[in-house]
């Protein structure tokens, strides 16, 4: 009788699977995902964990006190009548609760709240469902941070700050050239992504102050009106003028701004803008234009002048900070600084007179995430990259030894954290065959473990998933292992032939493959598999997460190496008896755009059918944060950029290519792929070529639907028929 249920079971799972729809390559992702606690965190000094239900209409908890059961803490409902009766004047669209709280103690949560006239920073005691203090600031302000009762905004290219006596403004520039605040500087390169910081007593304000008057305007048009109306950017191409960045720092006693002296040229790279605790002085990276060179600086916050560099790197290659400082808790002159210096991106406890203390470097872990000290400034947690960049695990490591513990094992993409005291580590993970799981353990005795969540197969009996396996290939360097997916046709046959679409990023920065629920793989890669096609990935030399070694191959010639190690997943496809190695295609969007034309035009025996989006073209029409610290200047490496170039590479294709372009593309501009057309037209080469108006650098909301539609039917006209 048992063996008949399940037979049964099966039977229906197999008759009511199917296949993704093709809105399903771009909402299936919330459709089925697996299941989870949203926004998951540590309750400070405390055993509990808070997070937010899936519709994030409720605040929930589970406690170690209450045997991990769930309570709720706060419903949508609730926070609404919290804000409304303290705001009566004010008109709110609440939807959903917050989901970038966080706790000040165990009672109280502090976030931001937008109303239609004011928006808010809010400390809301959940216990006592009240909110105890709130900062306002108009709707229209944008980029805000808090410091006590003051609020510091952007209204435009210029700063206000609030306060309980007002509105003062820092800046009054009527240029729009000049810009003051904003995050957007160097074109958020080097780790940048505020523009604007408070000291810790709140009475200077820090901020960048972008002079980009110098950089020609590039248009970008406006299709929509009656008229079509040219919108300029700045958008400064490699080799030509650069904008001109400083450091500005706003006393509020004295209403004076001091500007600091970072000195010439003045087209340097201002980031890691950090104060120091007592409020005296500031530090800053200063990297020149040619990138190899990182001067780490302090100066004088009251008059702006240089004290001195603590330290300096060189590279032949790049040098490329990411990360602020972070000061140790009770000892002011202490810090961490992250840097890949010697390789790989980990720590390093420096004083504040440049002195190193301690490696807190372990193995080749690379840091990719900082947790957080424990509750005596003593420890560190962290999330470290392993496995060859496939796993995330989670570590601690002791600032006095430098000795350095693993707390999680299995192997995956872990999410983790530890309770305050260190005693308690949530556990999140998933891995090619776990779609979520989340327990509790205890530090001392790691058996004894608490399942949170232990997810199943989102899939099982609404979708008939492909098989997906990972592979590694060795590069074209003959020694170092690559990360690669490969999806199996659905209802593979060994026996048969099949088509192959091969995506492709392959640039600095991105992670395809990885050791988690779908191994990295979109719903798109699975929807083609479902279709009939072998879809294959390979994280070649130059992508993310394998150390500054891996990437620096690239340095002076983009896309030659990158292109290498492609040919060798393609060896390894090719040895396979169930692939048509006349039948492969390739897809990629941007530097997966210049890969995939890059293939079809240096490897146009091989590669039949491309899809390429947003496609760089030629590296002098990219921009200079980016492009100058990979390719150097056109001026500096005339023979790399011509080599790289695919403008002198389009008479050479032989196979089918789609090009995909934004037409408001602000990233990779549209002139790239126009003059690759021309090119084409030149040679009396047939492109196909297709253009989103309304959308930029990526083709989003349901409009993603038509895009993914008419690459694949792309893909079944000329590489599977």
């Amino acid at each position: 009788m048992k063996k008949y249920s399940l037979l049964l079971l099966l039977f229906n799972l197999a008759v009511f699977a199917q296949n993704f729809t093709i809105e399903e390559t771009v909402f299936g992702p919330r459709k089925y995902a697996p299941e989870t606690l949203q926004m998951l965190q540590w309750k400070p000094n405390s055993h509990s964990l808070v997070y937010l239900s899936n519709d994030f209409q409720k605040l929930l908890e589970k406690s170690e006190l209450s045997n991990w059961q769930e309570k709720t803490i706060l419903t949508l409902d609730e926070f609404q009548k919290i804000v409304l009766q303290k705001f009566p004047y004010d008109e709110f669209n609440l939807r959903n609760l917050p989901y970038d709280f966080k706790w000040k103690n165990q009672d109280v949560i502090e976030t931001q709240i937008n109303g239609k006239n004011h928006n808010y920073f809010i400390e809301l005691d959940v216990t006592n469902k009240k909110i105890i203090h709130e900062t306002a600031y108009l709707s229209q302000g944008t980029e805000a941070i808090k410091a006590g009762n003051k609020v510091a905004w952007l209204d435009n290219n210029n700063i206000i700050i609030t306060d309980e006596n007002g509105f003062k403004a820092v800046t009054t520039d009527t240029d729009k050239g000049i810009v003051n605040g904003n995050s957007y500087v160097h074109r958020q390169e080097f780790g940048i992504n505020k523009g604007m910081w408070w000291n810790e007593t709140g009475d200077k304000l820090a901020y960048y102050r972008k002079d980009e008057t110098m950089v020609g305007n590039y248009p970008i048009i406006n299709w929509n009106e009656r008229e079509a109306v040219n919108n300029d950017i700045k958008y400064p191409m490699a080799g030509m003028t650069s904008e001109q960045v400083t450091l500005v720092i706003y006393d509020i006693k004295s209403d004076k701004n001091v500007t600091i002296k970072t000195g010439e040229p003045k087209e340097h790279y201002l980031t890691m803008i950090s104060w120091e605790p007592s409020g005296k002085h500031i530090f800053i990276g200063v990297l020149n234009r040619e990138q190899n060179h990182l001067k780490f600086n302090k100066y004088n916050a009251e008059t702006g002048d240089f004290v001195k560099t603590l330290f300096e790197e060189k590279a032949t290659t790049w040098v490329e900070p990411q990360h602020d400082l972070i000061f140790v808790p009770n000892h002011p002159e202490e810090f961490i600084y992250q840097t890949d210096y010697k390789g790989f991106n980990q720590m390093y406890l420096y004083n504040t007179d440049g002195k190193l203390l301690k490696n807190l470097g372990y193995n080749d872990v690379i840091v990719s995430e900082f947790l957080g000290f424990d509750e005596k400034g003593e420890k560190i947690n962290y999330i470290g990259v392993t496995n060859n960049g496939l796993d995330r695990q989670l570590f601690q490591v002791d600032l006095k030894s430098g000795k350095t513990i693993q707390i999680t094992s299995v192997s995956g993409m872990h999410n983790a954290n530890l309770s305050s005291d260190g005693l308690l580590y949530f556990d999140q993970y998933s891995n090619t065959t776990t779609p979520n799981k989340i327990t509790v353990q205890s530090t001392k005795n790691k058996k004894a473990a608490y399942t949170l969540v232990d997810a199943k197969n989102p899939f099982l009996g609404k979708i008939d998933l492909p098989k997906m396996e990972l592979v590694t290939i060795t590069s074209a360097d003959g020694k170092t292992p690559l990360n690669g997916r490969i999806i199996y046709p659905l209802n593979f046959d060994a026996n048969k032939k099949y088509p192959v679409m091969v995506y492709v990023y392959g640039g600095s920065h991105a992670q395809l493959v990885q050791n988690r629920w779908l191994a990295g793989g979109g719903y798109f890669d699975y929807y083609m598999a479902q279709n009939g096609y072998v879809v294959f990935t390979l994280d070649n030399r130059g992508s993310d997460n394998r150390g500054k070694h891996f990437c620096e191959v690239n340095h002076r010639q983009l896309g030659v190496n990158e292109m290498a190690d492609q040919m060798k997943g393609i060896d390894f496809l090719k040895s396979k008896s169930f692939v048509d190695t006349d039948r492969i295609g390739v897809f990629g969007w941007s530097f997966g755009g210049f890969m995939t034309t890059t293939l079809m035009t240096n490897q146009q025996d091989t590669f039949k059918v491309g899809v390429a989006g947003g496609p760089v073209i030629d590296w002098k029409y990219y921009e200079i944060m980016y492009g100058e610290r990979y390719m150097d200047m056109p001026q500096e490496n005339p023979e790399g950029y011509e080599k790289t170039s695919l403008l002198n590479k389009a008479k050479d294709l032989k196979g089918k290519l789609l090009i995909i372009h934004g037409a408001q593309d602000p990233v990779v501009v549209q002139q790239n792929s126009m003059n690759f057309v021309e090119e084409c037209i030149k040679a009396g080469k047939q492109v196909d070529y297709f253009l989103y108006p309304n959308h930029e650098h990526n083709v989003r909301g349901k409009d993603r639907i038509h895009m993914y539609q008419k690459i694949a039917t792309y893909f079944d006209d000329y590489l599977k028929k």
